[in-house]
C-alpha cells in the first residue's frame, strides 16, 4: 500500500500523484504509439473510432459528470462540428483552420443553448437539449445548399501541410494527438478554480451560490467547453466515416454518448475513456460472439441495442460508479487487504441538508 504525504496545496492538485502514475501512463503512451506497427489495419481503425468517442465522452463528462447538467443533445454538437469542418474543407480552407473553426462554432452553439437552459435543471434540461438536437437535425436536412440534405456529403481526408492523411495509421495518430491534448486540458480544468466551481454546482447549487459561485457564468462555461470538445470529435468522426448524412447524428448517437459516460463512471475523465472503450468495443465483441451463440440467438435482430440496455440496467442497479468505480474498488481491496471493509464504498445520500431549506 502506497501512502502519500502531502505537505503543500500543490501536492493536492499535482497532475501525477506519484512516480507510479508516471511509469504506467508512460507505458500506455508508448504502447499506443507503437500499436499501428503491430496491429492490422482494421484494428487500427477501431482504435481511431474509440479515440473519437473518448474525445466526445470527455466533453460530455465535463457537463454531466463535473457540473451535473443532463444533456440528450450532444449528437447535435457533433453534427455541427462534422458539417462545418467538411463544408470549409470543400471550399478550400486548410484542415487545421477548418477543424478549429468547427470546434468554435459548436462552442457558440453551446452558449446559445446554455443561455435559456440555465433556468432549467434535471429532466427539463434534458428535454430542452433533446429539442435542440431535433432542431439541428431539421436544419441539416433542409439546408441543402450547405449540407446537401439526405444526399449526404463525402468528407475529404484531413490535409496537414499539403500531405493528406489517407492512411489508417496516419489518421490514428491524429486522433491520438487530439485525445491527449483534450484529456490534458480537461484534467487541468478540473484542478483549476473553474473546475472546482463546476463540481460545487454539481454537488449543491444552493451551497455553491452561497459561497459566491456565479451559477449562470459557470454553467455557460461548462456548456461551451463541452460543446466545443464534442464539435472537435464530430469533425474527426466525419473523417472517420468519410461520408456524412443526417442519419449519422440522430438521437441514438446522443443516447450512446450518455450511455458511455454513465457506464464508464460519472465524475471522472478515466470514466469517459473506459466508457469509450466499452461502447466502441462492444459491437465487435458482439460480432465475434455471434459465431459461438446458438443460431436462434445470433440471428436475433436488435441484439446490440438489447445488450446496451441490459448493461445500462445492470450498471445502474449494481455499479452506479461505473467501470472506473469498480476498478477503484478492486484497487482499494488489494491496497488494504486484509483490512478492507465492504462498507468502504457504501452509497451516501445525494443531497445536502442545506437543500432542504427552501
Amino acid at each position: 500500500m502506497r501512502i502519500l504525504f502531502k505537505t503543500s496545496y500543490l501536492d493536492d492538485i499535482r497532475l501525477l500523484k506519484h512516480s507510479g502514475y508516471s511509469f504506467w501512463y508512460g507505458v500506455l503512451v508508448v504502447a499506443l504509439v507503437v500499436a499501428p506497427a503491430l496491429l492490422a489495419e482494421f484494428y487500427v481503425g477501431e482504435l481511431s473510432q474509440i479515440f473519437v468517442l473518448a474525445i466526445a465522452g470527455v466533453g460530455l463528462m465535463l457537463l454531466i459528470g463535473y457540473t451535473g447538467l443532463a444533456s440528450l443533445g450532444h449528437g447535435a454538437f457533433m453534427a455541427i462540428g462534422a458539417y462545418t469542418d467538411t463544408y470549409l474543407i470543400t471550399k478550400g480552407v486548410p484542415f487545421p483552420i477548418a477543424f478549429v473553426t468547427a470546434g468554435l462554432l459548436a462552442m457558440v452553439a453551446g452558449i446559445a443553448v446554455a443561455l435559456p437552459a440555465n433556468r432549467m435543471t434535471g429532466i427539463y434540461l434534458a428535454i430542452a437539449t433533446l429539442a435542440f438536437s431535433q432542431i439541428v437535425e431539421q436544419i441539416v436536412v433542409r439546408w441543402e445548399s450547405v449540407t446537401r440534405g439526405f444526399q449526404g456529403m463525402p468528407v475529404p481526408p484531413p490535409d496537414i501541410l499539403g500531405h493528406p492523411l489517407s492512411q489508417a495509421w496516419e489518421f490514428y495518430y491524429l486522433c491520438l494527438a487530439v485525445l491527449i491534448v483534450v484529456v490534458l486540458g480537461a484534467v487541468n480544468l478540473t484542478r483549476s478554480p473553474t473546475g472546482r466551481a463546476m463540481v460545487a454546482i454539481r454537488d449543491s447549487e444552493i451551497s455553491a451560490q452561497s459561497l459566491g459561485v456565479n451559477l449562470v457564468r459557470y454553467k455557460t462555461i461548462a456548456f461551451a467547453l463541452s460543446a466545443g470538445i464534442t464539435g472537435l470529435a464530430g469533425a474527426l468522426l466525419g473523417h472517420k466515416l468519410k461520408f456524412i448524412s443526417p442519419d449519422a447524428f440522430n438521437i441514438l448517437l446522443s443516447i450512446q454518448l450518455l450511455l458511455m459516460v454513465v457506464v464508464g463512471g460519472l465524475g471522472s475523465i478515466h470514466g469517459a475513456i473506459y466508457g469509450a472503450i466499452f461502447v466502441g468495443g462492444l459491437p465487435q465483441a458482439i460480432a465475434l460472439m455471434r459465431d459461438y451463440l446458438p443460431g436462434a440467438i445470433s440471428r436475433t435482430p436488435g441484439l446490440e441495442p438489447g445488450l446496451f440496455g441490459l448493461v445500462m440496467i445492470l450498471i445502474v442497479l449494481f455499479e452506479p460508479m461505473g467501470i472506473y468505480g469498480r476498478w477503484l474498488k478492486i484497487k482499494a481491496y488489494f491496497d488494504f487487504f486484509p483490512l478492507y471493509r465492504r462498507s468502504t464504498f457504501k452509497r451516501q445520500r445525494s443531497y445536502l441538508k442545506t437543500e432542504r431549506v427552501r
